[in-house]
């Protein structure tokens, strides 16, 4: 007998649906979510599985991956199109969403997503976090350099003072130290860049 099963995927708990041809509920269950877990339940429940259905998520590419490498039909589908056929349910749970996907896998009715591979996504996540370190770089030499323009200080990227690079004196401190501090803050700013 062919089986179809759906899974709704949280991040702790994945619920399980297993349906026959005729989208008939053969089994039920919640499991952890991992993918070995997952594919104990299903080749213990459901040994004939054609399709298993999980639909787009933070964790729709490991697990898609995964399942695909322990030998499982597995399929991901948008979310967006899942959500129009599961909010003509009743009762929205994680439970009746595992039937609702089940369902979709049963009739066919989906569109399959392609799931980039682990390595493209590394990528991705390593420019990310260099974009947000050059952001983070940036706000803070402005930060510092809006800070010390109240103290009568400017500084310029490739300049440390205006005033000074003059040869302009600007005769004494009204507070004390703050050449210092601003010539220090300058040497960091210009060591980060």
């Amino acid at each position: 007998m062919e089986y179809y099963v759906g899974l709704d995927v949280s991040l702790k708990q994945t619920s399980i649906c297993v349906v026959d041809q005729a989208g008939l509920v053969v089994r039920e269950g919640v499991v952890d979510s991992d993918p070995e877990a997952i594919s104990v339940y299903v080749t213990s429940r459901a040994p004939n599985a054609v399709r298993i259905g999980l639909e787009t998520g933070p964790t729709s590419t490991w697990l898609w991956t995964e399942l695909k490498r322990l030998g499982l039909p597995v399929i991901c589908i948008d979310a967006r199109h899942a959500k129009a056929v599961l909010k003509m349910q009743i009762n929205k749970s994680d439970r009746n969403d595992a039937i609702g996907i089940a369902r979709i896998m049963q009739t066919g009715w989906f569109k399959e997503v392609h799931v980039k591979d682990i390595d493209s996504h590394s990528v991705r996540a390593l420019l990310a976090s260099r974009a947000l370190l050059v952001k983070i770089k940036r706000d803070l030499e402005n930060h510092v350099r809006g800070l010390l323009k109240n103290l009568g200080l400017v500084i310029g990227r490739a300049k440390f003072n205006v005033f000074a690079s003059r040869g302009i004196d600007r005769g004494p401190s009204r507070v004390g130290g703050c050449h210092q501090t601003a010539a220090r803050s300058a040497q960091c700013c210009r060591a980060a860049g």
